[in-house]
């Protein structure tokens, strides 16, 4: 019996490789996926092209029996690959606050250098956040040169949201200084870390 991988593959294409196998002439094949999405779409466009479908879970996915009946294979058929999406585990939301200018205690001079690393080295870490919030004395590492706002630039490249509490910026008067990201407020900086997954902060 023939047996088409479909795994690490994301939709429609699972789909659309179970049509071609019909349209070749095979009567009776398997498709092996890995994701619940793929699984849920090779199954609805096989009972929609009446065949018989059975699915059996295993620790790598899915194994999905296809049994062609007569007047499955049907070239004109409707068929649009737009009918079969695929909605993918979207990453885990995660937050880093920076509510201070200076990482630990003792001195701050040396809790300035070590907050500058810590920044620094968030895009070495995978996966990156979703979210960077920076609030209270937090917001000088978005408006003061240095390792820091280089890092938080190239971040911001990279998709991460870089988002600064708007009166603590004018409370230090850096807020024409903003030189990443965009400015926001206390609703917005408590509803983010209401809805994220995992918060993650120096502190």
């Amino acid at each position: 019996m023939k047996i088409i991988d479909c795994r690490g593959l994301n939709c429609p294409e699972p789909v659309l490789r179970a049509k071609a196998a019909l349209e070749q002439g095979l009567t009776e094949f398997v498709v092996l996926v890995d994701n619940q999405a793929s699984h849920d779409n090779v199954l609805r466009f096989a009972r929609s092209r009446e065949c018989e479908v059975t699915s059996v879970q295993q620790d790598t996915g899915f194994e999905i029996r296809l049994v062609a009946s007569g007047s499955t294979v049907d070239s004109e058929a409707e068929f649009s690959a737009a009918d079969f999406p695929c909605e993918l585990p979207v990453d885990k939301k995660i937050v880093y606050v920076i509510s201070a200018d200076s990482m630990g205690r003792g001195s701050d001079e040396l809790g300035w250098a070590l907050l500058q690393t810590y920044v620094a080295t968030i895009g070495q870490l995978s996966p990156l956040p979703w979210r960077i919030l920076f609030y209270n004395g937090g917001v000088k590492l978005v408006s003061t040169p240095g390792k820091a706002l280089e890092a938080l630039q190239k971040l911001s490249d990279q998709g991460v949201e870089i988002w600064s509490c708007g009166t603590c910026l004018e409370f230090f008067h850096l807020e024409k200084d903003l030189q990443v990201g965009q400015i926001t407020n206390m609703y917005d900086i408590l509803e983010t870390m209401a809805t994220a997954d995992k918060l993650v902060s120096p502190y």
